[in-house]
């Protein structure tokens, strides 16, 4: 598990610094399982305290596939990469769109106090 945490960790970085050209995140504190459409999402917080990568769980019908959830001047932005049934990811990224700020800094919240 402890591999699968430190190529998860790479890949966040990695994924964060595409998806905003800001100094890169450290995506890697949780995770905690929700639900988004009808599959499993692993929610993992960044150490900027405000955005949020959801990761396709293993046994998904959305994996793989990853969406980051960050600041912008315009709101929140929210970019999704991978090769996971388009039809689950979409009705994730639908979803997560729905997300209200407050909900946004409960998850975050919630990811940090996972030991």
């Amino acid at each position: 598990m402890n591999r699968f945490r430190q190529a998860l960790v790479a890949i966040l970085v990695s994924f964060a610094a595409v998806a905003d050209e800001s100094p890169q995140l450290k995506c890697d504190v949780g995770p905690v399982t929700r639900v988004y459409g009808g599959s499993n999402w692993l929610v993992y917080s960044c150490d900027d305290n405000q955005s949020l990568v959801f990761v396709s769980a293993p046994d998904s019908k959305a994996a793989p596939f990853i969406f980051m959830l960050h600041p912008s001047a315009k709101g929140y932005q929210l970019h999704g990469e991978g090769t996971g049934n388009k039809q689950v990811t979409d009705a994730a990224l639908k979803e997560l769109k729905a997300l209200t700020e407050r909900e946004v800094v409960a998850l975050v919240a919630e990811t940090k106090s996972v030991k």
